[in-house]
């Protein structure tokens, strides 16, 4: 008879979910037509290349949407119960492929080569995981979708609900220890170069699925504020609560990754993080991540950018005002550099002299710009900033080395 009962209970725990019935949630706020919603506030939005979600819908018989946690240029976030394995998920809906063009399958292809990976680098659990991947049609076109664990707050959100808008030095050293095990494992392991290293691609993970309870009974209790234009859904993007437990921090978005065993010089990373190799036109590689790291750090921990590219004279970023920065902090570029660099003559005379209108700021150290450390803790800081920003991307530390930072293990 207990025998008969605990198969009874293992047999009903492995029993799919039954999807939820969101047809009795109607008590939402209906927003105006011409009110502007999220995704509709973004340059050259068109309604046509994103995916009509609906809350409720099952996808592949296997993913139900609950509810709307994210928006982008290229893709949706949703969070999902996956039915089938009795968990939840978070969705990555993209726009349709006509509009991706290449670069449809590039995140998609990054994935699997980190799957096809059989060491147990430490580095593996600080990216982001992808449990799977399927394809789904629209009126529009054929969208992407990837399927991840659902994460909470990315540290720029983060960041923002801190009011000095930067963040403590203990967290500050274990997102970089993270961050430089995620870049060891891909630039080791998988040959993959991020190019774009910035706040809100670091994410913290979630080990409570309370969290996860409490959202659907919020969106069938009290439905997401949404519009209807033409026959199409827009939601508002609901956030999920603090969890009791966190999870490892981990790196995330890979839709501008490339494989890193062959040259490469095309125009990558935020504008403000941008290796000086790839403002001049050089060819570059897995140091640009370094580069990246290094500044994105310093936002992290000093509130400030360390280089902000920004021209007064035109008001906007330009490389020549940034190259300016990078002269005043770090001394003139090594010639090296500049013979490798196809647009050295717009910044550089031949003499390796910079020109061109703008003005270099008085020569700065990391040393007077940093104002939260003293002592030991000050050196150990700035020795780790000093070998991730260097002229020479050789010279550079590589993640391997900056695992053993004194600074990361505070």
């Amino acid at each position: 008879m207990a025998s008969s009962w605990l198969g009874w209970l293992l047999h009903r725990a492995g029993r799919p979910w039954k999807p939820l019935d969101f047809s009795q949630a109607t008590r939402f706020v209906r927003l105006p037509a011409e009110h502007k919603v999220e995704e509709e506030c973004l340059p050259d939005y068109l309604a046509s290349r994103y995916y009509p979600v609906r809350l409720g819908d099952v996808l592949r018989d296997q993913y139900q949407i609950v509810g709307k946690l994210g928006f982008g240029a290229s893709s949706t976030v949703w969070l999902a119960r996956d039915l089938v394995r009795r968990r939840h998920v978070a969705l990555k809906l993209f726009v349709h492929a006509r509009s991706m063009g290449a670069q449809n399958d590039n995140e998609l292809d990054m994935y699997r080569r980190m799957a096809q990976v059989k060491s147990n680098h430490p580095g593996r659990t600080a990216v982001r995981q992808l449990l799977d991947s399927f394809d789904i049609s629209s009126p529009d076109g054929e969208h992407r979708c990837l399927v991840h664990p659902p994460l909470w707050d990315s540290m720029l959100t983060f960041l923002h609900r801190n009011p000095e808008a930067r963040l403590p030095a203990p967290l500050v050293a274990y997102i970089m220890q993270r961050l430089f095990f995620a870049l060891d494992f891909l630039h080791t392991e998988c040959h993959i170069i991020h190019t774009d290293i910035k706040a809100d691609n670091i994410m913290f993970g979630i080990a409570d699925d309370s969290v996860f309870e409490t959202f659907e009974q919020e969106e069938l209790l009290n439905p997401s504020p949404r519009k209807e234009v033409d026959g199409r859904i827009i939601y508002t993007c609901r956030q999920l609560s603090m969890p009791k437990r966190h999870s490892d921090i981990v790196l995330c978005d890979f839709g501008s990754a490339v494989v890193g065993d062959q040259e490469h010089t095309e125009d990558v990373q935020p504008n403000v993080y941008r290796a000086p190799e790839v403002i001049l036109g050089a060819p570059w590689s897995y140091p640009i991540d370094i580069w990246n790291a290094g500044c994105m750090v310093w936002d992290l921990f000093q509130g400030r950018h360390l280089f902000t590219g920004y021209d007064p004279e035109h008001r906007l970023y330009r490389s020549r005002a940034h190259l300016s920065e990078i002269i005043a902090l770090l001394g003139p570029p090594p010639s090296s550099l500049l013979q490798r660099g196809s647009l050295t003559s717009k910044f550089f005379a031949e003499n390796g002299d910079f020109g061109g209108g703008i003005s270099s700021p008085d020569p700065v150290t990391l040393g007077s710009l940093e104002e939260r450390l003293q002592g030991q803790e000050k050196e150990a800081f700035l020795r780790m900033m000093d070998s991730m920003l260097q002229w020479d991307p050789a010279k550079r530390r590589t993640a391997s080395e900056l695992i053993s930072e004194d600074w990361v293990k505070i």
